[in-house]
């Protein structure tokens, strides 16, 4: 049985009130793509090539250790004018990490991001969406706004299909929504098949993609 949700119950929205799950009040007819895991050749160039193709802004949460692999294809996502977000230098688990390690590897990744762009907002995706009051409360003091989502493509799951991965984010996405898919390997299928369909069915429904 899969338990995790399509949708974000808006009991968690409430639960966590500090973080940014969607942009449902600002009653713009805008949708917020988001890429986590990146940046990944072939597959980041793919979504970089289909954004440009629907004139679609984005933000890509960003692992620091591929930025320091795959430095030319961090800066071609600053160059289109994409948002940038903070994922930790390893794709660490709060669960797993320890306080001080946790924040370090997150400054970690801040210091790679910091050697091509200065960001003048800070934004920050916990890996797994495994959330962590203290660790997440000390990155709101360090300036980090916490961008969660509201709809999960489940692009990374093999036991979804191109067609369900599609239909799952037709079916619960809404104006303001935040959508979360997966520059990576293990995303590929599903993401390749579903990106260029998500952004064709939701430009026809005269949707503007924007970036956080």
């Amino acid at each position: 049985m899969d338990i995790i949700p399509s949708k974000t119950p808006n009991s968690i929205k409430l639960l966590f009130p500090n973080y940014v799950w969607d942009f449902y009040a600002k009653n713009e007819k805008k949708i917020y793509l988001t890429f986590d895991d990146g940046p990944i050749p072939e597959i980041t160039e793919f979504v970089l090539e289909q954004l440009t193709l629907f004139k679609a802004k984005a933000t890509f949460f960003c692992i620091g250790d591929n930025i320091r692999k795959h430095p030319e294809i961090f800066n071609k996502i600053i160059q289109d004018d994409h948002s940038i977000g903070n994922h930790t230098m390893h794709h660490v688990k709060a669960r797993k990490t320890s306080f001080s390690n946790y924040i370090d590897d997150t400054l970690c990744c801040e210091s790679e991001i910091s050697k091509h762009i200065s960001l003048k907002n800070k934004l920050f995706r916990p890996p797994y969406g495994q959330l962590n009051k203290s660790k997440l409360s000390e990155l709101k003091r360090l300036g980090y706004e916490i961008i969660l989502w509201d709809v999960l493509a489940k692009d990374w799951m093999h036991s979804i299909t191109p067609e369900e991965c599609t239909k799952i984010v037709i079916k619960n996405t809404r104006n303001g929504s935040i959508i979360i898919f997966h520059d990576s390997v293990k995303a590929s299928k599903n993401l390749i098949a579903t990106l260029p369909k998500i952004l064709q069915y939701f430009t026809e429904q005269g949707c503007v993609f924007d970036k956080i």
